[in-house]
């Protein structure tokens, strides 16, 4: 069976099986525009793909001018880590609240009430992840102190590095209780009282993975993030591609993936009290795996 990536807002990769010789196929929703598509660095870099055949349901002409187009000319050599190398950030902060509305609104509570002990990212990107986390916690001269938001009943963190007190603070208390790397845990709605129950200076290290686009007041979350790490600590945000898309903030469903590295990254920048922020794709197979984004930043020491 083919599966089905979403790329950028309104345009899928469909990837044949393994055993099949079609090439992969884009499909676009036909009220897309193109002058759009064009400038999505993760749509440019579908152009590229051998033998890739662009499909627009109901527009022929405008499937064979996509299939006839010079790859050079939209080719994309943009990385993660080039999206936050520069960054041109607006003087104010350039959020509206529609940006951080929801196609659900209504309790968050309600919609995490029942307990959901699987992954959300699959095992490839998830053994990416806790390498990463393996390579941060080690680097500390003693065991780190560590603060997992928007946690779960797993936290992916290595087992076999040594860390300090690790607190969790997420929506489903079953589901923390079950996370064995917790020291603590807090069951609380962000998105209601996005403040931290925490002491200032408290962590080496604060971890939010694959959920940042669940929150919807996200600068008072990095601010707290910031009030809670110890200087010089650091702040990881982990990205996919996965979400639950009705609670999801609009601003995420209409950007694509690396759009969504520059919108982390701005969360670091209005929040205050860090230093410049970087990135790095760190996904294990691309086009074969999850992706997986690490945006990271320190607290200054001020």
């Amino acid at each position: 069976f083919p599966s089905l990536h979403r790329v950028a807002h309104s345009c899928y990769l469909i990837t044949p099986s393994s055993s099949s010789q079609s090439p992969p196929i884009i499909y676009l929703n036909p009220d897309h525009k193109m002058a759009c598509l064009r400038r999505m660095p993760a749509f440019q870099a579908l152009l590229l793909c051998p033998g890739t055949i662009a499909f627009i349901p109901g527009r022929p002409a405008f499937q064979a001018s996509i299939r006839s187009a010079q790859p050079a000319r939209f080719a994309s050599k943009i990385t993660a880590a080039d999206v936050l190398r520069a960054p041109k950030w607006p003087e104010a902060w350039p959020y509206t609240d529609a940006d951080f509305a929801r196609m659900d609104e209504t309790s968050d509570g309600i919609f995490y009430e029942n307990s959901r002990l699987v992954y959300h990212i699959d095992d490839s990107a998830v053994t990416a992840l806790t390498d990463y986390y393996r390579q941060v916690f080690g680097s500390f001269k003693k065991p780190p102190d560590v603060l997992d938001i928007c946690s779960s009943w797993v936290s992916h963190y290595p087992k076999d590095v040594e860390l300090g007190n690790v607190c969790g603070v997420g929506m489903n208390g079953y589901e923390l209780e079950q996370n064995p790397q917790l020291s603590s845990f807090v069951a609380k709605d962000l998105n209601v009282e996005p403040k931290l129950p925490h002491e200032d200076d408290s962590f080496d290290v604060v971890t939010c993975v694959v959920s940042v686009d669940y929150l919807n007041k996200p600068r008072q979350i990095f601010e707290e993030i910031s009030r809670v790490l110890k200087p010089g600590g650091r702040c990881i945000i982990s990205c996919s591609n996965r979400c639950f898309p009705t609670k999801a903030i609009a601003i995420w469903l209409q950007t694509n993936d690396l759009e969504h590295v520059f919108i982390v990254g701005s969360f670091f920048h209005y929040a205050g009290g860090f230093e410049p922020p970087f990135a790095l794709d760190i996904s294990p197979y691309p086009g074969r795996s999850d992706p997986m984004y690490i945006i990271e930043a320190k607290k200054g020491q001020f």
